[in-house]
């Protein structure tokens, strides 16, 4: 039989890689579902923005890789604490993204992030992105 806080575990990497695999194939309504309605999203670290709010980070997201860009996310080796209805996580990620003009991109960093459980199951509340190292060439 499963623990709970192991099935909790099991839920936040499997909304993570559902993350990743909406992002990727641009299912925006899939990526939208992951996060909480009043969502944070934090990419100042990694030289971007602070966008509130789940519909507004989604339009954010979308804006910045077109239909045409082609994004892979690879997620690993996530730390979670689990403490009722609230969790954080770290996951070491690294990105590669090419868009239609051949600017490439290879990112490697952290998504730190914290969860809320809701009665659709776990969401992203917040998440941050920070980089520790990233390779951009012009097309």
């Amino acid at each position: 039989m499963t623990s709970p806080a192991f099935s909790d575990w099991l839920d936040i990497c499997n909304l993570k890689a559902r993350y990743c695999r909406c992002l990727d194939t641009k299912d925006w309504q899939g990526y939208a579902e992951v996060f909480a309605d009043d969502a944070v999203l934090d990419t100042s670290p990694s030289g971007g923005l602070t966008i509130a709010g789940r519909d507004a980070l989604v339009a954010y997201v979308r804006s910045s890789v077109s239909e045409d860009t082609i994004t892979t996310h690879h997620i690993h080796a996530p730390e979670i604490a689990i403490d009722g209805d609230t969790a954080t996580g770290i996951w070491a990620m690294q990105d590669r993204n090419i868009w239609p003009n051949g600017r490439k991109l290879l990112g490697f960093g952290h998504y730190h992030e914290r969860y809320v459980r809701t009665a659709d199951g776990w969401r992203i509340a917040e998440s941050s992105l920070t980089r520790i190292n990233m390779e951009m060439t012009n097309g």
